[in-house]
């Protein structure tokens, strides 16, 4: 478990909504004087997850993972904004001279990788530049990296966060706010099971309401950009239906009624406080029903 990260006593608590250009660190420590709701956390207050899990995790972080630096160097790349990227001169990390230097970079907040990983994600981001509709979506002579957005919800006043990927300057025209994402896949099939999977439709909703909320256009559309981590690095652009971002809304509003609820009780549930009956799964019961008859 990674040390349990404390709000620094230099740093001013937000205590208005609005725009805010701020380090990842302090925003994933919760800006906002009295706490707030992230799009991360709605979704971990949820079946399958629990309010239970949601404060578990918020109270332990956990620590760094190896299988997210690929995404998180791209992102430093094609973003231009966050933390170092060293590359390790060495293909065996096995060895405890090697350990050494990879948890001296850790410490230091920067991302250590393989030389052949270094190359992976300057391809990546050089494939994005490239790309005729995500290489504008990214111009950095149009928009800023990672800005965060902070308001309140109307209904419950629980304050709200999220931490953009990218803001485009606001203009007369539509605003188009990119967010990007590594997969194994750029297939749109994949991404649509994907988008589920991870509740990215109700990330999209959430971000669309944070900057309908601030006023930042009424003509408002969110995209994610999907790129592969295999080479050639395929990119697909997709934008959801309105149906999934209805269904987004209606999942934020019940996780803003749980944290609500949660934070006014002090009691954040688990699953079930009772003894619950559950069946098989529908197809296996279809399955031998079929075979039965």
């Amino acid at each position: 478990m990674s040390e349990i990260a404390t709000w620094p006593e230099w740093a001013e608590k937000i205590s208005e909504p609005g725009v805010y250009d701020m380090p990842d660190e302090l925003y994933h420590l919760d800006p906002v004087e009295g706490g707030s709701l992230s799009s991360s956390g709605a979704r971990k207050l949820l079946p399958p997850h629990c309010p239970a899990i949601y404060k578990h995790e918020r109270d332990n972080p956990p620590a760094p993972k190896k299988h997210f630096d690929i995404g998180h160097a791209a992102h430093k790349l094609v973003l231009g904004s966050g933390p170092e990227l060293v590359r390790i001169d060495a293909e065996r990390w096995d060895t405890n001279k090697v350990k050494a230097e990879v948890a001296a970079v850790r410490a230091d907040g920067a991302i250590p990788l393989k030389p052949g990983e270094y190359q992976q994600v300057h391809d990546m981001a050089d494939a994005i530049r490239k790309h005729r509709i995500a290489g504008a979506l990214f111009d950095p002579e149009h928009g800023q990296p990672e800005q965060s957005l902070i308001w309140q919800d109307g209904p419950t006043k629980v304050w709200r966060r999220a931490r953009f990927d990218w803001l485009p300057d606001v203009t007369e025209g539509r605003l188009i706010i990119p967010d990007y994402k590594t997969s194994h896949s750029a297939d749109p099939g994949a991404i649509a099971r994907t988008v589920y999977q991870y509740g990215y439709y109700q990330q999209a909703a959430w971000y669309l309401d944070g900057a309908e909320a601030l006023g930042l256009g009424e003509d408002l559309a969110f995209l994610f950009v999907v790129q592969s981590k295999d080479a050639p690095y395929l990119i697909t652009v997709v934008e959801l239906r309105r149906t999934a971002l209805r269904v987004g809304r209606e999942r934020n509003r019940q996780a803003l009624e749980v944290y609500a609820e949660c934070v006014a009780t002090c009691h954040w549930p688990a699953h079930s406080d009772e003894i619950e009956l559950i069946s098989l799964p529908a197809w296996v019961e279809n399955d031998y029903l079929q075979e039965a008859s």
